[in-house]
């Protein structure tokens, strides 16, 4: 007997019970369901939900793979077993032990962020009685992305927990949530225990191990395991150059740190017609202009390299689309679907402040020198509001039309 023969009795067995909705789960994850509904007029369209979030996190393994890698370079790097990379076709980055070392730090915080995830969308849904939803497949995927590799396993489940029952379940679930769930979970990890989150020990695994090495004397005291951000928040020199910063040979979270590969995942996104190019192009239009602004403050004399802002503010406006989570947060987040503004107009008002305020809080907040959680979030909130003003506007302006008209 076949496996499909097999789960089509397992599912006869499960049917009306109250398992029923999680062995859905499974089986339609496998195969396509076999059912059809039967009241009223549906549109037949190829895409659906699960379909979706699969092209999302097909955009996503690339920024996976590249991190695992990056998280082994940065590891050898800080420990003086290897030279530093020349380059991104560098053999000394592209090199099978940091990938050993990558998937032994990576791939626990995929599996926990999954097996959390998901177990709690399970329980939900036999619980209240409903089929679960493949909403989850894209948030399990990008919270590993988005932090430090040495992430204690234990906080991560606690924060994931957290992230999707207040952060989406109370909310009603997959398409009610008002907040993005990967960025609630990241907030909560910041705001829970700031000092996993920020520093220079925490983006390189084995930087305990240098400081150590350091102390007995060794000589590996030449290389950081602090961001680019954190370096120009306390108005020290980015020690990268732009083409390190492009590729992403830095350290940073899991999978933000390539700007050229989430580059590639934005023109699949949109070329697929799954991710908005409005959103993504106004963040970006609006962080260029709030970087030009900086630097003109810095030109005007108004700021002096004794000021604690001067560092990020005198940093080149489009370097501050290479540098930290900008790039990653504009493709993957600002464009979610569900927490994103919905109208046209709306996703430009709504890209363009993300982008601005995105930087704003980078330079203003040296203590966290990343606004671009803070700020997706704050949009996250307001977005409802910019597509009812969006609505009213275009309802006043056919009015006056009609008035014309009847005039």
């Amino acid at each position: 007997m076949s496996l499909k023969s097999n789960l089509h009795n397992l599912k006869e067995k499960y049917k009306g019970t109250k398992m029923a909705p999680a062995f859905n789960a499974l089986h339609t994850f496998l195969y396509l369901p076999n059912e059809t509904t039967h009241g009223g007029t549906h549109i037949k369209a190829a895409d659906d939900l699960k379909r979706t979030m699969n092209i999302v996190i097909m955009a996503l393994v690339p920024c996976l793979i590249f991190g695992m890698f990056n998280a082994g370079y940065q590891h050898h790097l800080a420990l003086g077993e290897i030279a530093p990379a020349a380059g991104f076709f560098d053999g000394a980055f592209w090199n099978w032990d940091n990938l050993v070392i990558g998937l032994q730090k990576v791939l626990p915080l995929v599996i926990v962020s999954y097996g959390v995830g998901l177990a709690i969308e399970f329980l939900f849904a036999v619980i209240k009685k409903h089929e679960v939803e493949e909403g989850y497949l894209v948030t399990g995927m990008l919270v590993p992305l988005i932090v430090p590799v040495d992430t204690p396993l234990w906080m991560l489940a606690v924060a994931v927990a957290f992230g999707v029952v207040i952060g989406k379940e109370v909310f009603g679930g997959t398409g009610m949530n008002i907040l993005n769930p990967a960025l609630t979970i990241r907030a909560f990890l910041f705001f829970a225990y700031p000092t996993w989150m920020s520093g220079d020990k925490v983006w390189v695994h084995g930087a305990v191990e240098r400081d150590q090495m350091i102390a007995a004397g060794q000589n590996v005291d030449a290389i950081s395991g602090e961001t680019i951000l954190g370096s120009l928040a306390q108005g020290k020199a980015a020690g990268y150059d732009v083409m390190d910063m492009f590729y992403g040979i830095i350290p940073g979270s899991v999978g933000e740190t390539s700007t050229l590969l989430i580059i590639l995942g934005a023109l699949f996104l949109i070329f697929t017609k799954i991710g908005s190019w409005r959103i993504m192009l106004s963040s970006v239009l609006g962080a260029l202009v709030m970087g030009l602004i900086f630097n003109g403050v810095v030109s005007s004399g108004w700021i002096t390299e004794s000021s604690k802002f001067y560092g990020l503010m005198s940093t080149e406006f489009w370097h501050h689309l290479l540098i930290g989570g900008f790039a990653f947060g504009t493709v993957f987040m600002a464009t979610d679907p569900v927490t994103a503004s919905q109208t046209t107009k709306g996703k430009w008002i709504y890209g363009f402040l993300v982008g601005f305020i995105s930087i704003m809080i980078r330079v203003f907040n040296p203590a966290y020198p990343e606004g671009v959680m803070l700020a997706i979030l704050l949009m996250n909130v307001f977005a409802p509001t910019i597509d009812h003003y969006v609505v009213q506007g275009n309802v006043k302006k056919r009015m006056k039309r009609v008035k014309v008209k009847t005039a």
